[in-house]
């Protein structure tokens, strides 16, 4: 319902986009925002890629299905998760 982005995407044409789509966006305005406040949400999910990266099968995808692809992703999202509830218990 809501999407957070930087100055790179502050056109009208994508303001107008979501809008029509019925999400509400945090666009930083080129000249005006700052990016630091926008910045904290965008840690989380580039963290959460840099973890999926970690996995070959799913960085570099050999899978021609994307039943199969979606398979390995999800395998590797149990893995993640797996190792963090390990470590704090």
């Amino acid at each position: 319902g809501k999407l957070h982005a930087d100055k790179g995407y502050d056109y009208r044409k994508c303001r107008v986009a979501l809008r029509r789509r019925g999400i509400k966006c945090r666009i930083a305005r080129r000249g005006i925002d700052s990016s630091q406040r926008l910045g904290r949400h965008r840690w989380v999910v580039e963290r959460t890629f840099a973890w999926l990266n970690r996995f070959r099968r799913v960085r570099v995808r050999y899978e021609r299905r994307d039943d199969i692809h979606l398979a390995f992703t999800m395998l590797a999202c149990a893995l993640i998760t797996w190792r963090a509830v390990k470590r704090f218990c």
